[in-house]
């Protein structure tokens, strides 16, 4: 196992740079998750962290030392890509074991290593089918015991779950979290799903046009997120968001007056601002906002609702089943304390 550290880390494609002074730690055993939309410069940190990509400027260290000059093969980290770049002529067995074959590994260690893996992983009847004779999630997991045998410092993961169907993708994530759990090895791990970050990461690195946004737990950038950017980006259903004025202690936006939660910082008034809720921080009631119900979408446990306030149409989220309909007028409350208030012109949460 060993910490990361990327230090002002840069990279430029001919003229266009994508990565701006990255900078930041990864501690030792730590699962962290890089997210962000696509062509943030997620993949390109971690192929570089890898040494598949040169980096402009600089510098990435693992367990305190300088790996910019290093080979890939001489960094100690093993990867797992999307693709699984599994060999189709191989065996699971062959698959897993190549690595040590190529660093002539002797035959016991080998056999050890491979069955430990395929144990973890509960590949052990698998072991001597090809890969055209595997589900999707089975190549995933040879892919993932051809890391494990290499007993490396860092695994590093390149949205490994995009190929999978969406039941699959769930119980893969339970998987290879579980897999950190029991290994203990550090861990980075590259998403452009959300959903995979929650629930996977000790802590989330927010990415957006090769920056790094904020770096936090998943509670803590879900709870308290610094920027427009990362509120909109982190949570299912996204946080509703639209435009306001600050005024008389309440935002008026959407033709009605929306409650504040205690601002950190000052709320000017006739401040213009964007206005924030999450889909189960608003609730039905008897009383409150006006709106109308545009949408009713019932998935069992939860119900979820678009509803319509001045024109424009938010989510809402409830627990249990709600007895209304399309069309229908309602009135909705809002949890003041769990509103967020964002600047409008820097979009940074007050």
């Amino acid at each position: 196992m060993a910490s990361v550290s990327f230090r002002k880390i840069e990279k430029s494609f001919g003229k266009v740079k994508v990565i701006h002074g990255i900078g930041f730690d990864i501690a030792d055993g730590e699962f962290v998750v890089l997210v962000g939309p696509s062509g943030c410069g997620k993949s390109t940190l971690l192929r570089m962290l890898a040494g598949l990509e040169e980096i402009s400027g600089g510098e990435i260290l693992i367990d305190g030392k300088v790996v910019n000059d290093l080979e890939s093969k001489d960094r100690d980290i093993a990867m797992v890509f999307q693709s699984y770049a599994l060999y189709p002529h191989m065996t699971v067995r062959e698959n897993m074991a190549f690595s040590l074959r190529l660093r002539r590994a002797d035959r016991k260690t080998t056999d050890e290593r491979v069955n430990n893996a395929a144990r973890i992983l509960n590949l052990d009847q698998l072991l001597d089918r090809t890969p055209r004779e595997l589900s999707g999630g089975q190549r995933q997991r040879v892919a993932m015991g051809r890391a494990i045998v290499r007993d490396p410092k860092v695994f590093l993961f390149d949205e490994p779950l995009s190929n999978l169907d969406a039941k699959l993708r769930v119980a893969m994530r339970a998987e290879i979290k579980a897999l950190h759990q029991r290994l203990k090895t550090t861990t980075v791990y590259v998403t452009h799903d959300q959903i995979e970050a929650m629930t996977m990461a000790d802590r989330i690195v927010v990415m957006h046009d090769g920056i790094v946004e904020q770096i936090g737990t998943p509670l803590e950038l879900f709870d308290r997120p610094i920027n427009l950017f990362v509120a909109q980006f982190i949570g299912s259903p996204a946080m509703n968001v639209f435009a306001g004025t600050l005024r008389g202690g309440a935002v008026d936006a959407l033709g009605t007056r929306w409650p504040l939660p205690a601002l950190a910082g000052s709320a000017t008034e006739g401040r213009a601002v964007q206005y924030g809720i999450r889909p189960g921080d608003l609730a039905l009631a008897g009383a409150g906002i006006a709106a109308h119900v545009v949408v009713v979408e019932p998935t069992g446990a939860e119900t979820e609702l678009l509803v319509a306030v001045g024109g424009q149409q938010l989510t809402l989220v409830m627990h249990g089943r709600a007895d209304v309909r399309p069309d229908q007028a309602v009135h909705l409350a809002v949890d003041a304390e769990k509103a967020h208030v964002f600047d409008a012109a820097s979009g940074q949460q007050l």
